[in-house]
């Protein structure tokens, strides 16, 4: 920790990296890199092309997030498959005779799922090709793949490699510059999330308070890229608070089947709004229906407008109505991450470590990699 570092108890290094995100958005969104962009354009221009976006963790979560959006700009068949998924069940995920850009998200790059993962592409993928975003040029992952004719690696700026435990300008940056490259995102884009992005900041005051609440459980809920969102905020509570905060993801219309049972007086919902008319049409459906059953503060929700008035009040972000999903995720996770840090400080974490006996650590450890045998198996 450096002096200029705040106290455990004022958020540490954590709540400067929230808080840093708009400056990095809005370096990310600018950036030209020719020869990354010539590289893929070749690729993506395969008609027969197939797209995967891996990482594990929250990494994997960001693919969670773009894949519907890259997917309807490319017209390219496009999936989100996390490395540990990958790495345990490999024939069930890679097709030999189809070509593949493998896009690699890692912070630091030294999971060992996220080297197995390419390592087995290229072993068991004819055609295939690398896009490593990371945060760290001297990770693992980004020297395994430097210089190489069938990769290109792309470092986020220096300041989103995180120092605290989660991921949090390290996962907005690795997503924006995925959206950037392969998808919609363009500088302006840039410049409307990192103002949506301030804005939040400045709503810190009301997020306290509503940390303050303490509740035992908050629930996720989200659409489409949305829901990808929710299970990277449900994680970032669990992680910050140590495994303190019972948290649960799932979509609007999913959590009826079943999943609703975990409501009670002592749980706070937490929906994201999503931008399509048509979509946002069942949101506005569990807001009503958690909102009869629980009461108006039992249900948090982030929006791009203003509900009818009849659904009660939200938290709107200006400047992105209209935006696709996938970006607004970018504005709506920093709310996430600051109600994920307000509860960690109430329950007297330290959130740059949570964990400090050492159970779960920043950067994986203790997975053994097996090599594949001659069958396959």
């Amino acid at each position: 920790m450096t002096s200029s570092t705040p106290a455990q108890e004022d958020g540490g290094a954590t709540i400067l990296e929230i808080g840093q995100q708009p400056g990095v958005w809005r370096e990310v969104a600018r950036r030209n890199e020719p020869a990354t962009t010539e590289f893929l354009r070749a690729i993506i221009e395969r008609p027969d092309i197939r797209v995967i976006l891996t990482g594990a963790g929250s990494s994997a979560f960001i693919g969670d997030m773009a894949a519907a959006a890259l997917r309807r700009h490319l017209g390219r068949r496009v999936e989100a498959i996390a490395t540990t998924s990958i790495v345990s069940n490999p024939l069930d995920h890679l097709e030999r005779h189809v070509p593949t850009l493998m896009v690699s998200f890692g912070r630091s790059g030294n999971s060992p799922e996220s080297l197995a993962t390419t390592a087995l592409a290229d072993e068991l993928i004819d055609d295939v090709w690398h896009l490593v975003l990371t945060c760290d040029a001297g990770g693992a992952l980004a020297k395994a793949h430097t210089g190489r004719a069938n990769s290109a690696v792309v470092c986020m700026p220096e300041r989103a490699n995180d120092t605290g435990f989660a991921m949090t300008s390290s996962l907005t940056s690795m997503l924006l510059t995925c959206l950037r490259l392969l998808g919609p995102a363009t500088a302006e884009h840039g410049e409307a999330l990192a103002a949506a992005a301030e804005h939040v900041a400045g709503l810190q005051s009301d997020i306290a308070t509503l940390a303050r609440t303490k509740k035992r459980r908050l629930v996720y809920l989200g659409s489409g890229a949305l829901e990808g969102l929710a299970q990277e905020s449900a994680l970032k509570m669990l992680e910050l608070t140590a495994g303190e905060v019972d948290t649960y993801f799932d979509s609007p219309l999913g959590f009826r089947h079943g999943p609703k049972s975990v409501l009670d007086g002592d749980t706070l919902v937490v929906v994201y709004a999503a931008t399509d008319p048509y979509t946002h049409r069942y949101d506005l459906d569990i807001i009503a229906e958690i909102r009869a059953q629980l009461g108006d503060d039992a249900v948090a929700v982030i929006s791009t407008v203003p509900l009818p008035e009849e659904y009660g009040d939200a938290v709107v972000l200006p400047g992105l109505d209209g935006l696709d999903d996938a970006l607004v995720a970018l504005a709506y996770v920093v709310f996430a991450q600051y109600l994920a840090l307000f509860t960690a400080l109430e329950h007297g974490k330290t959130p740059d470590n949570p964990f400090p006996s050492g159970e779960v650590s920043r950067v994986v450890r203790g997975v053994t990699i097996y090599p594949m045998t001659r069958n396959g198996r």
